[in-house]
C-alpha cells in the first residue's frame, strides 16, 4: 500500500524539499500552505510530475481553533483521493523566523512564536491522531539554535527547545500504537526563512560557513533527505531522538 505523508508548510523551503524527496521515494503527499495557494498548487503539480498523488490544503498553524475543520478536510482528501481513512506520516514543519533580542522581544512576538512553533504542533498532532495509522511516523522540526545560542533568537529557540521535549513525550505515549516520533534540527539553511537572511546576507553567510565543520551554509537538499530517511522503514527503530543536520555548526 502506498504511504501518504502530511507535511505542514510543504509548499516551499524545507517542507517542499521534503515533499519532493519523499515523492521520489514513492510516497504520496498532503501538503499545507497558509496563504500562497498558487505556490502550493505548483508544488503539488511537481509532485504529480514525479508520478505521485498530491493534495494541497490551507492551514494556519497559529490558529488552533481551525484544527478540527482542517482534520475534516484531511479526512475528506484521504477518502476522495486515496479511498483511505488514514495517512502514514506527519511532518510538523510549518513555521516562521523571528529576530529580536531577549530584552526587546514583545509579548505579542512571544505569543506568536508559541502559537506557531509549540501550541500549533501540539494540538494539531493531537487532532490528527485518529487519522494517523498505527505504526506511523512523526517528525518535528527543531533548530540548531536549541543547542547553541546566538543573540536575537531567544524566543524562537525557546519554542524549539519545547518541541524537543514534546517529541520525547509523544514517543513515550504513542509507542503503544507503534508510532515513532523524532526531531530533526537543521542548522542555518539558504532559504527564504527569516526573510532569507542566511541566503542573501553575504556577511552572515560567510560567518556561518566559517563556523561549520563542512565549511559551507546548508541548502534544502541537506535537510529534506534526512527527514525522508527518518520516515522510511530503514530507520524504523530510531525513536525519541534529536538529529541535528547542521554540517557541524559550532562544534
Amino acid at each position: 500500500m502506498t504511504h501518504i505523508a502530511l507535511i505542514t508548510g510543504g509548499s516551499r523551503g524545507l517542507g517542499k524539499n521534503t515533499a519532493l524527496q519523499l515523492a521520489r521515494k514513492g510516497t504520496d503527499i498532503i501538503l499545507t500552505y497558509q496563504s500562497a495557494r498558487q505556490q502550493a498548487e505548483q508544488t503539488a503539480q511537481e509532485i504529480q510530475s514525479l508520478g505521485r498523488k498530491a493534495v494541497a490544503l490551507q492551514l494556519d498553524v497559529s490558529n488552533a481553533a481551525s484544527f478540527a475543520t482542517f482534520t475534516k478536510d484531511v479526512h475528506a482528501a484521504l477518502q476522495q483521493t486515496w479511498q483511505r481513512e488514514q495517512f502514514d506520516a506527519l511532518v510538523n514543519n510549518a513555521g516562521i523566523g523571528m529576530h529580536a533580542s531577549f530584552a526587546e522581544t514583545t509579548e505579542e512576538q512571544f505569543d506568536q512564536m508559541v502559537n506557531i512553533h509549540l501550541k500549533g504542533p501540539f494540538f494539531l498532532t493531537q487532532k490528527l491522531l485518529p487519522l494517523l495509522a498505527d505504526g506511523g511516523r512523526i517528525v518535528n522540526i527543531s533548530s540548531g539554535l536549541a543547542r547553541f545560542a546566538l543573540p536575537g533568537y531567544a524566543a524562537y529557540a525557546t519554542m524549539k527547545g519545547g518541541i524537543e521535549v514534546l517529541t520525547r513525550y509523544m514517543a513515550k505515549e504513542l509507542g503503544a500504537r507503534g508510532i515513532a516520533v523524532n526531531t530533526v534540527a537543521p542548522g542555518a539553511i539558504k532559504t527564504d526563512f527569516g526573510g532569507g537572511a542566511v541566503r542573501d546576507n553575504e556577511q552572515l553567510n560567510a560567518f556561518v560557513a566559517s563556523q561549520t565543520a563542512l565549511g559551507r551554509v546548508g541548502v534544502p537538499d541537506d535537510i529534506g533527505g534526512v527527514i525522508a530517511s527518518l520516515l522510511s522503514e530503514d530507520n524504523r527503530w530510531i525513536n525519541a531522538q534529536r538529529i541535528e543536520a547542521s554540517g557541524g555548526m559550532f562544534l
